[in-house]
């Protein structure tokens, strides 16, 4: 599981990334690419969510290997990271309600309710997600600084992951160029190495493990195919 993680996390983030990455970044233009290209769009940001969300195994696999020798630096860079990409999840239900809002609002409509968001996020006085949102920046450059110390993780691989620090957080923030190419690309560099290298070393996926698999995906395809069909009757 770890090394699939470590694999697929960054190519999914890159992937995400290079699929939305011919419109400008900032929530208008997002929110006017998705009503001119929706299904490019959602499948952007689903690669980049899924890969978000494997990026936590990655991490944490990463963080325990630093944690054998430097045990402070592997707790606080994953903890800052998996943090961080906790927000970032987060952040995507607010895109994906935006998307789905803007089909039946209207662009106009949700560029204005999203830029009053913004702004009562800004005056908010506390809220978990947004005290915590600083911390992935500080995060990968602290995992970077601990993979090179202990060991993980060599010199240019330990520069390549703090690369991440470049990537933008918020709601609706798509492809900066290049920086979220170089971050993507830094992280593709210092992980996929490492899962690979991981899967050559474990022992090969029991029958029991290849059949769970199997079923989650099967199970995927399905939500996939008729997800849309069933929604009508599963509202409330």
């Amino acid at each position: 599981m770890n090394g699939v993680a470590l694999i697929c996390g960054p190519a999914l983030l890159m992937t995400g990334i290079l699929l939305r990455s011919q419109f400008h970044f900032f929530f208008p233009d997002q929110l006017a690419a998705y009503t001119r290209h929706p299904g490019l769009i959602t499948a952007a940001y689903a690669c980049f969510a899924c890969g978000n969300i494997l990026l936590w195994p990655a991490v944490t696999t990463l963080a325990q290997r630093i944690a054998a020798t430097s045990p402070l630096w592997g707790l606080w860079g994953g903890c800052l990271v998996i943090v961080g990409l906790f927000t970032r999840t987060f952040q995507f239900g607010t895109d994906h309600l935006a998307f789905h809002l803007t089909d039946s609002l209207g662009l106009q409509s949700m560029i204005t309710g999203i830029d009053a968001y913004y702004l009562a996020w800004r005056d908010t006085s506390w809220h978990p997600f947004r005290t915590l949102s600083g911390t992935v920046f500080f995060g990968w450059v602290v995992l970077a600084i601990g993979a090179y110390r202990s060991g993980a993780l060599g010199l240019g691989r330990s520069i390549a992951l703090g690369l991440m620090t470049l990537l933008a957080l918020g709601t609706l923030k798509g492809t900066q160029i290049p920086q979220s190419i170089i971050a993507a690309g830094g992280l593709c560099a210092a992980f996929i190495p490492l899962g690979i290298a991981l899967l050559r070393s474990g022992p090969p996926p029991s029958r029991r493990a290849m059949l769970w698999l199997v079923v989650l995906i099967g199970w995927l395809a399905l939500g996939a195919a008729f997800g849309s069909t069933l929604a009508p009757f599963t509202r409330g």
